[in-house]
């Protein structure tokens, strides 16, 4: 046993159906992700989700995802126009730079906060005026989670309900990184007409996985998490501002320990079935002879890459959603789908991993 990449379990009959995870990370974890799904497609995973949970960077490619759902054509399982309908709004998000200019707005507005700039971002380049209630209900439950400042809970946002929520105002919660980007401000949904409002952050905050509205109810779960892993300092500052950050550092570090712990400990358990992958994952953990060629020492520095909500040159692009699908197809074939063919290659074969 090589830690999550190595885990395979059966599903529990007291659960039922399908969900895939789509962790934080901001643009990083939104191109990784992309890659992840185009594989997923590809093998037939994707008609098959029933949950699509999210946090942060990976809930703007799953509203991507929502948005497009009623415009995919499946065919024999897979979604024929999937690059045009989901790759290509990502990618083009991807080379553009949303976070100053969405910061320095909202300082100048201040009846507004930055987290309400950065809606209208998303709505301008993504989603429209499209609503959570507006959302295909044929295809799965898309689960936006945030966490919520004023009692420390994970909140979510659910296709099909949050009545005339925009899908736009959910995701920018979901990826309100703080303090910078958030907090996202909406009316209280269990006290209409008062004035009671709910103020909302980043989901990485509470969960960076988005692990809870899946794992209690789903007998499959799928994880794919592009989140930070911290890194290791010798010289340690003696000022009081540099010893906080890094205290945040490790207690931020702590919880997406203890998050995967519990993954691991409840595939150990045979609570679910289901596969994980990270960016730091090294993809010969998964025994495959056919895996597509990934060295761990390019990889490891996609999973470095900046989370910035900036823009991303084309070729970095193409690198993290080419590694994305590479280990998402070594994940699924080695632990979920043993029947799934070996890929042809890359989305984009000339570029690799780096």
């Amino acid at each position: 046993m090589n830690g999550l990449d190595d885990v395979v379990h059966k599903p529990s009959v007291k659960r039922k159906g399908v969900g895939l995870c789509l962790s934080g990370g901001g643009y990083r974890a939104m191109l990784f992700h992309t890659g992840a799904l185009w594989r997923l497609n590809e093998i037939g995973w994707l008609r098959k989700l029933d949950y699509v949970s999210s946090v942060s960077g990976g809930s703007i490619a799953a509203g991507v995802l929502a948005k497009a759902w009623p415009k995919l054509r499946f065919s024999g399982g897979v979604a024929e126009n999937f690059t045009e309908e989901v790759v290509a709004p990502i990618r083009k998000l991807a080379g553009t730079r949303v976070d100053v200019p969405t910061m320095l707005r909202g300082m100048v507005k201040p009846w507004r906060s930055v987290g309400e700039e950065l809606a209208d971002a998303y709505a301008k380049h993504l989603y429209g005026d499209i609503t959570l209630g507006q959302l295909d209900p044929t295809g799965p439950n898309f689960v936006f989670t945030a966490t919520n400042l004023q009692d420390g809970t994970l909140w979510w946002f659910q296709s099909g309900s949050n009545g005339q929520i925009p899908l736009a105002t959910a995701v920018a919660a979901s990826s309100a990184f703080p303090p910078i980007m958030s907090p996202v401000v909406i009316p209280d949904p269990l006290a209409p007409g008062t004035d009671k409002k709910i103020v909302l952050s980043d989901a990485g905050v509470y969960d960076n996985l988005g692990l809870d509205p899946v794992e209690g109810r789903c007998a499959t779960v799928l994880v794919s998490d592009a989140g930070k892993h911290m890194q290791p300092k010798q010289n340690i500052k003696r000022s009081w501002p540099s010893q906080l950050m890094r205290v945040l550092d490790i207690i931020d570090n702590q919880v997406r320990e203890l998050r995967t712990g519990a993954l691991l400990q409840s595939y150990g358990n045979k609570e679910f079935a289901g596969t994980y992958w990270g960016s730091y994952s090294d993809i010969s953990h998964f025994e495959l002879p056919d895996t597509l060629p990934a060295p761990v020492g390019k990889t490891k520095l996609l999973a470095e890459k900046s989370t910035r909500l900036t823009k991303t040159r084309a070729d970095v692009q193409e690198h993290l959603i080419n590694w994305g699908y590479a280990v998402c197809d070594a994940g699924m074939r080695r632990w979920v789908d043993n029947d799934a063919g070996a890929p042809v290659g890359f989305p984009y074969q000339s570029a690799g991993v780096g």
